[in-house]
């Protein structure tokens, strides 16, 4: 298939995922209508492809009314908070020390300054835990308030272009919690020891999701694996975070339809990366348990195709005759160069299984973190479908030559 081709067929794909889907939180339904669009697409391409189910849950949240002295507050429920109506005094905390001395014992709790610089990692999220974050979830439930408020700043590093960003995104975690301003959240402070009421509309809803991933080859005992996130975040299309990732998969089964491969390649759309627990990525790791040994080379894609800049390849724990081949396929292809290394994402549960790791982005992906990423902006528009087609392309180059180099 052509260039032009790939690139009118990754400009569908992107919206479908972006535009006809409205959302693609995990949970919801238009999520499983993204995964079940995913494996109807690739399913033409001679892969066999199998579903991963996972138990998760959805939300539903309506209005949310913060109130102190007749004065109303700008606030947002966090995701996946419980609902509450409630009256109680005000008390607040600005850092981990005050928190720890405060007598919260049925009173609505706000978080701000110091304290709430960062989002807390989920309770449970296995893959990085610091314990700072978890003192702070052990002292909100041992100090027992009714409710928690936190008044964020802005953290592009952590949470890309949302503010304010919930500080706490767990449902795992049992106090209601809403989120703010800084600004609002200096002005609510200063009604400390008066009666304060909020009332958050929001439940919780038990659901499924699923991973698709799609096998070819006949050597799996080594086996290159590809992946990208299909989720998003809420209140976002998610084109560069993540559709445009998919959208290269999809293009790259398609141009590897007819090769027959030894090498073995799984092509993965993991379910959870912008989701509390991550479901799906603990269900794939599940399911490869004692299996990591075969994979040669885990390629995550994310944040890809913005139309301003060149994609960036990284290499973690790659070893030399496999990096070799990468370089050899990357450096001097156009729009291609070897970035920094960078954290925030997949790659991240291959590297912690010593499994060796390759992702692609964009140049500007401290850019897009600060004003795109998570927000109404990331749309299909900024997203170059030529560059999708060159990402594909450049795949499907290096696993041709692996299956070539190390077999």
């Amino acid at each position: 298939m052509n260039t032009e081709s790939l690139a009118a067929k990754a400009c569908r794909y992107l919206d479908e995922l972006c535009l006809k889907i409205p959302t693609r939180r995990v949970g919801c339904q238009g999520n499983r209508d993204a995964t079940a669009f995913f494996k109807s697409a690739i399913e033409e391409f001679n892969f066999h492809v199998d579903q991963q189910p996972f138990k998760c849950i959805d939300m539903r949240q309506g209005e949310i009314r913060l109130s102190a002295d007749g004065q109303v507050f700008e606030a947002f429920i966090s995701p996946h908070s419980l609902g509450c109506d409630i009256a109680a005094p005000l008390v607040s905390v600005s850092t981990v020390e005050e928190l720890h001395e405060i007598e919260a014992k049925g009173m609505l709790l706000l978080l701000h300054g110091e304290i709430a610089k960062e989002q807390l990692m989920p309770k449970n999220f296995v893959f990085y835990n610091p314990e700072e974050h978890q003192r702070i979830y052990r002292l909100l439930e041992e100090k027992q308030p009714v409710a928690v408020i936190t008044a964020t700043t802005r953290n592009p590093d952590a949470v890309g272009a949302i503010y304010p960003f919930p500080m706490i995104e767990d449902g795992d975690f049992d106090i209601p919690t809403a989120f703010m301003t800084a600004e609002d959240g200096a002005k609510l402070a200063a009604f400390a020891g008066t009666l304060v009421s909020l009332k958050m509309d929001s439940i919780r809803i038990p659901s499924t999701g699923e991973n698709i991933v799609a096998r070819k080859g006949s050597r799996m005992d080594r086996k290159v694996v590809v992946c990208a996130h299909i989720d998003t975040k809420e209140n976002t299309p998610g084109a560069l975070d993540n559709a445009s990732g998919v959208a290269i998969l999809m293009l790259l089964a398609e141009l590897l339809k007819d090769y027959q491969v030894q090498l073995g390649v799984e092509i993965v759309a993991l379910n959870g990366e912008e989701y509390y627990c991550a479901p799906g990525q603990m269900e794939y790791l599940g399911r490869a348990e004692g299996t990591w040994q075969n994979i040669v080379l885990a390629v995550n894609l994310d944040d890809i195709g913005y139309f301003k800049d060149r994609s960036a390849y990284s290499l973690y724990g790659v070893p030399e005759d496999v990096s070799k081949i990468v370089r050899t396929v990357y450096n001097g292809r156009e729009g291609f160069f070897e970035g920094p290394a960078w954290y925030q994402s997949d790659h991240g549960i291959f590297m912690a299984k010593g499994i060796p790791a390759m992702a692609i982005t964009e140049e500007s992906y401290m850019e897009l973190l600060a004003e795109i990423t998570h927000s109404p902006k990331d749309r299909p528009d900024i997203v170059d479908p030529g560059k999708l087609t060159g990402n594909a392309e450049a795949l499907y180059d290096l696993i041709i030559a692996m299956d070539r180099g190390l077999l």
